[in-house]
C-alpha cells in the first residue's frame, strides 16, 4: 500500500517497514494473534464451518504447555496439530491466555493445553491464511517480532483436505518443490 497523494511513498509495503521508535511489528503480531484467538473462539462455540480447518504449530517445551510425556518425547521442540474432524472439548480461556483441546494420537485420547504465547504458527488452508508468531525461548523475555515477515500472513497453496494428524518439525534439511506455490496463469507471450 502506498500513499500516492504526494508521491513520497510514506506508507511502505507490509514487510518492509523501516526502523521505527514505535513497535509496529510487535503491534502487528499482537493483532494477528487476536485474529487466531477469534477464530479459535468461534470454533469453540460454533464448530468449524464448511471445509475450514486449523493447523496449529507450537513449541512443546514453552512455559505452560501440557502434553503427554510420550508426545513430548516424540516432538521435543515443535509440534503441529490439525483441528478438522476428530477433535473434542476445544476450550479457549482468554483470562489464562491459552487453549485446550482433545485429540487422539495412535488411538490414545489426549488433552493438550497450549498457551497462546507458545503458538508459532496458525493456518486455515481453506482460505489460504497462514500466520507466523514469535515465541520467546524458555527463561527469556518475550522478543518483539524478529522481522516484519514473522507476523505477515503468507498465502498457502490450494486448499488441502487433510485428516487430523501431527507433524514434527526438525532441523533436517528437506527439499520442497516450489511448483505448488506458484500461481498458474497464462503463459507469457
Amino acid at each position: 500500500m502506498r500513499d500516492d497523494t504526494d508521491g513520497d511513498g510514506l506508507i511502505e509495503e507490509a514487510g518492509s517497514l523501516p526502523p521505527s521508535l514505535l513497535p509496529y511489528e510487535q503491534w502487528i503480531e499482537q493483532a494477528y494473534r487476536q485474529v487466531m484467538i477469534k477464530a479459535l473462539t468461534f470454533a469453540q462455540g460454533e464448530g468449524l464451518p464448511g471445509a475450514h480447518h486449523f493447523y496449529i504449530t507450537f513449541h512443546t517445551t514453552a512455559p505452560g504447555v501440557q502434553i503427554p510425556t510420550r508426545l513430548l518425547a516424540q516432538y521435543p521442540q515443535e509440534m503441529t496439530i490439525v483441528l478438522q474432524h476428530q477433535y473434542w472439548d476445544l476450550k479457549v480461556d482468554l483470562a489464562a491466555a491459552l487453549m485446550s483441546v482433545g485429540l487422539s494420537f495412535g488411538s490414545v485420547p489426549s488433552t493438550l493445553v497450549i498457551p497462546f504465547s507458545a503458538i508459532s504458527g496458525f493456518a486455515d488452508p481453506q482460505v489460504r491464511l497462514v500466520l507466523r508468531f514469535t515465541v520467546a525461548e524458555a527463561g527469556s523475555e518475550p522478543e518483539e517480532a524478529k522481522s516484519p515477515e514473522a507476523a505477515a500472513p503468507l498465502p498457502l497453496p490450494e486448499p488441502v483436505q487433510a485428516e487430523p494428524s501431527v507433524r514434527s518439525h526438525d532441523d533436517t534439511p528437506q527439499v520442497v518443490s516450489l511448483d505448488a506455490f506458484r500461481r498458474r496463469g497464462p503463459a507469457p507471450d
